[in-house]
């Protein structure tokens, strides 16, 4: 193994991932772990991972994508989807641990990042979303993360669309607000909705989850002009052509003021936010 290495830590809803990164930007170690629920089990598991990849060389930084939101720039931590882990110093507790620089982002901004970084799209205006436990986005533009008023994270799943849906409406959200994308189209919203893992979904049922995306996604183009929209996530790439084959078709239809952008799927499979939090280690 490399004497120096980058780790990259990708804390997700269902698991966590690690992997020890060469400056060849080969992966030379990985492990993941079940995500406990338990704040102090979930920070001794991330810090047993990390330790685990990167055995014995010295950690050059750690990078780290995670579910928002949380403040990029003070490494708090205070995620949606997880009621112990809010208002957590990550950051500060990582540093301290490991005595190296330590970054973390939302994970859609880093998959974002890695999208741009580590494949050929070299779009200039890219937006990331990732369809998965939840959905969000992140959007680069010449090469930098788009970042709202005083740094917020702009939460693309919490637009509210018109959807098709075997079940009538309003549709509550996580956020408090009703009718929001994320809580339509995502992997725990399908469970809800259709009754089943979106694995199940029939072909009918696809094409009515594709709708939806693709009024999100119609939203974002007149809004966002993006020249690429690339979709990651385990629901997506589950999906495929089924899915990105209705959602091309709402915007295709409906974009008649501003280009429509090329929407394709993840190059880097279920690895985006792992690269995204490399590229955070190595920005």
């Amino acid at each position: 193994m490399d004497s120096n290495v980058y780790v990259a830590l990708d804390i997700g809803g269902t698991k966590l991932m690690a992997a020890a990164i060469d400056h060849n930007r080969t992966i030379i170690a990985r492990e993941r772990a079940d995500t406990p629920r338990n704040l102090n089990d979930g920070l001794e598991c991330l810090k047993k991972l990390a330790r685990s990849v990167s055995k014995d060389t010295t950690i050059v930084a750690i990078g780290a994508s995670a579910g928002g939101p949380l403040d990029h720039v003070t490494g708090v931590v205070s995620s949606l989807h997880f009621p112990e882990w809010r208002g957590v110093p990550l950051k500060q507790i990582m540093e301290d641990e490991f005595k190296c620089p330590f970054s973390v982002d939302v994970d859609t901004n880093a998959a974002a990042l890695a999208e741009y970084t580590f494949t050929d799209q070299r779009a200039e205006r890219l937006l990331y979303l990732t369809l998965s436990t939840g959905m969000g986005g992140g959007f680069i533009v010449n090469g930098e993360i788009y970042r709202g008023a005083k740094g917020g994270h702009p939460e693309v799943g919490h637009q509210a669309i018109p959807y098709q849906l075997p079940v009538a409406g309003p549709i509550s959200c996580l956020c408090g607000g009703s009718d929001c994308l994320e809580a339509i189209i995502c992997g725990s919203a399908i469970r809800k909705i259709y009754g089943k893992p979106a694995e199940e979904l029939t072909a009918a049922e696809w094409e009515q989850v594709g709708f939806n995306l693709g009024q999100g996604l119609r939203n974002l183009t007149v809004i966002y002009a993006p020249d690429l929209i690339v979709l990651g996530g385990g629901m997506a790439l589950g999906g495929g052509e089924r899915l990105l084959a209705a959602a091309r078709a709402v915007v295709e239809e409906n974009v008649k003021i501003v280009g429509v952008p090329r929407i394709e799927l993840s190059n880097l499979g279920y690895d985006t936010a792992l690269w995204g939090a490399l590229a955070l280690a190595m920005w």
